[in-house]
């Protein structure tokens, strides 16, 4: 195993993760409420406006608003329901907060945007979508990062993907690129697709041989696109249609990743492009990069997360 798959191996164990949030549950709230104030004054170690912009996208509500009749109380949580990820990442941060407050939850790929003030990992992008609240939610298989050493130059000049191929619009991709020159494809699951795209998975170092990588969204966002950007290879996507923490609504085409048309007939043309263009590839991965290191400062991350769920119970007035 090289150090690359060791350092994801070791982001991706929830062994560690899991020890961690049962022992938070030992913890009296009240402890957890004193240390509020302390946290959030955190702010003076940044730019205040820079925190409170990443905060307002992330909750767009305005005051006032009704929280709805089956808002929960956050000490009614059932913590080890699944899905527990969820339940501890939320849990994470509204421990600081008043065991009686109460909040909408809505847990999973989420695609819509509720009509109450909801708490969510994932929402569309365009449309009015301010009900929709985003948390970093179900951070451990979506938020992982990777240490590229091999350049951009040195990779294959193709495009390569592996995925579960359950949607339509992943099955179209397939059938238009499967046996493509430029391309190195597979479906991973063995039921659904067709049987004639399986191949097994390959790791996240043996995608980083490659120049371009693909992110498709499945259900909602595409996870990979997050280890993608971190690395010295290049995501191709078309524009995306939801986000998450990772604020995928704020990726510019082509500059944080290779852009695609909606309906993919433009591919081969973009990866020829960058392939005989490979200054303009390397901006592309200098601004994924950039990008990437806004989401690195675990302190940051604690201190927005806060401020989103004290909005949250603000604008709903609590």
């Amino acid at each position: 195993m090289t150090l690359q798959e060791i350092s994801i191996a070791l982001q991706r164990n929830k062994l560690p993760y899991y020890a961690q949030n049962l022992l938070r549950q030992l913890v009296p709230r009240s402890l957890y409420q004193r240390l509020l104030s302390k946290k959030l004054s955190y702010i003076k170690h940044y730019n205040p406006a820079e925190i409170h912009d990443r905060v307002n996208y992330y909750n767009k509500l305005t005051l006032p608003i009704a929280l709805g009749a089956q808002a929960t109380r956050l000490e009614d949580m059932q913590m080890f329901k699944s899905p527990k990820t969820y339940n501890f990442d939320t849990f994470e941060y509204s421990r600081y907060f008043n065991s009686s407050f109460k909040a909408n939850f809505l847990f999973g790929d989420v695609i819509h945007t509720p009509d109450v003030p909801t708490i969510q990992k994932s929402r569309p992008i365009e449309g009015d979508n301010s009900n929709a609240v985003l948390l970093k939610l179900d951070k451990k298989r979506h938020f992982v990062f990777v240490k590229d050493s091999k350049p951009f130059a040195a990779k294959k000049d193709l495009l390569v993907g592996r995925s579960a191929v359950n949607q339509p619009h992943r099955e179209r991709f397939m059938e238009m690129y499967f046996n493509h020159p430029l391309c190195n494809l597979g479906q991973v699951n063995k039921t659904g697709g067709q049987p004639q795209w399986y191949k097994p998975k390959l790791s996240i170092s043996q995608h980083l041989d490659y120049k371009f990588i693909l992110s498709l969204e499945g259900y909602d966002v595409a996870t990979n696109l997050k280890w993608i950007m971190s690395s010295n290879s290049i995501a191709v996507m078309p524009k995306p249609k939801y986000e998450t923490w990772f604020m995928e609504g704020r990726l510019i085409p082509n500059v944080h990743y290779i852009a695609i048309s909606d309906d993919y007939s433009d591919l081969e043309e973009r990866l020829r492009y960058y392939i005989s263009h490979p200054d303009e590839a390397q901006q592309i991965i200098n601004y994924a990069n950039k990008y990437i290191k806004e989401f690195l400062d675990s302190r940051k991350e604690d201190l927005i997360s806060l401020l989103v769920l004290q909005k949250y119970f603000d604008c709903t007035g609590q």
